[in-house]
């Protein structure tokens, strides 16, 4: 399978065939002002940065993507499955500064044009969602608290549109070689999808979990047709020369945005 994302300067970009207007990507981790360990393009303010880091980081990008700031939207995510639509009356929510607005949402979604739906990621699963015949964009942050908590079906049922027209896109994110517990396992096992299409066992009950098929398998649940969805190769976690990976870097690293939008 091709390669869905092509590598740019800061960051990959998804293009959609005949569809001009989508700007659909995920920042990468060199090239910027920040020390992870050094020149790297962090894109989150609630780390240990220089908050001028991130403003050059965001202008970068802006440049890059010929999206301004100003029309971008941020919100402050707490791994859970709290979904909520957005107008361009919340453009520039934390983005210049991090408030109390739209906190505890992990998905977004709007209808309008010029805006970019944007959230912070260093391991867990972006989800691009795009309707074919309206102007309808989402994105969902989804670890394995928001997989288990299916922020994919929050976004599907919260659509309104044909499933048929539906475009979902999953991004960079880690493999199987992000591993969880047997507790966790056991959480994942009340999922109405087959466990074993995305878990192995390993030893000393530890499970390889790979959260991209994961989420796949739960959106072709919940309605989505398999021909419709696209899946990454990428792996953060084996990947550390382009993205940050919180797990392989144990939690001191940055953080790269994914973002989604329509001009």
């Amino acid at each position: 399978m091709k390669e869905i994302f092509n590598q740019h300067e800061h960051h990959l970009a998804y293009h959609a065939d005949g569809r001009e207007d989508l700007v659909i990507g995920i920042t990468t981790r060199n090239g910027g002002f920040s020390p992870y360990p050094d020149k790297a393009f962090n894109m989150a303010r609630y780390i240990d940065d220089n908050e001028e880091n991130i403003s050059k980081h965001q202008q970068i990008l802006a440049d890059e993507i010929n999206f301004e700031t100003t029309n971008w939207i941020f919100p402050i995510q707490t791994h859970e499955n709290k979904v909520q639509e957005v107008n361009h009356k919340d453009k520039g929510t934390n983005i210049t500064e991090l408030t109390n607005e739209l906190y505890g949402i992990d998905g977004l979604y709007t209808y309008e044009s010029n805006i970019l739906l944007t959230m912070c990621f260093a391991d867990c699963v972006p989800i691009y969602l795009y309707d074919v015949k309206n102007e309808y964009v989402g994105l969902c942050h989804a670890g394995w608290r928001g997989t288990y908590a299916e922020i994919i079906k929050e976004m599907i049922e919260q659509y309104n549109g044909n499933l048929n027209d539906l475009r979902i896109i999953i991004g960079p994110s880690t493999s199987n070689s992000y591993e969880i517990n047997e507790d966790i396992y056991q959480k994942f096992q009340t999922l109405p999808i087959d466990i074993d299409l995305y878990t192995e066992y390993r030893d000393k009950d530890r499970y390889g979990i790979d959260l991209k098929i994961a989420n796949e398998q739960l959106a072709i649940y919940y309605g989505i047709n398999p021909q419709h969805i696209l899946r990454t190769k990428h792996c953060t976690a084996n990947e550390t020369d382009m993205f940050f990976s919180y797990r392989v870097e144990k939690g001191n690293t940055g953080r790269m945005l994914a973002f989604i939008g329509r001009k």
